[in-house]
């Protein structure tokens, strides 16, 4: 059982930088970040696996940042040049898959999100 705990989110200008944090009970192989706008589907935004390797969507490749505290067990996202279409509620995950995939179907474990705005 792995129990996940989220914070960090607020509001930031377009431009600017927030650093999300998730402290983990247990480490399993994948830890990932996740996003949901209202009305929009849930999005993958990074994962870690447990020797460091990191996934990235698209969109957020280069301006985003996945790393682990494994000392804590504390997952972190630290996001740069954040835009208004960034603005969503963010979730930590995990889950025992092999590959660390961007979807939501492969992470059994969530935490109960931080919301993050971005204003223009």
């Amino acid at each position: 059982q792995v129990q996940l705990a989220e914070s960090g989110g607020g509001s930031v200008q377009a431009g600017g930088s927030l650093k999300l944090s998730c402290a983990a009970s247990y480490r399993p192989n994948c830890m990932a970040w996740f996003r949901q706008a209202p009305g929009k589907a849930r999005e993958g935004v990074a994962t870690i696996d447990y020797v460091g390797a990191t996934r990235y969507a698209d969109s957020m490749k280069g301006r985003f940042n996945i790393s682990i505290d494994s000392a804590k067990n504390t997952l972190h996202l630290q996001m740069n040049s954040l835009q208004p279409e960034d603005t969503a509620e963010y979730f930590c995950a995990a889950g025992y898959g092999g590959h660390c995939i961007l979807y939501d179907y492969d992470y059994p474990f969530w935490g109960q999100g931080t919301q993050v705005t971005v204003s223009s």
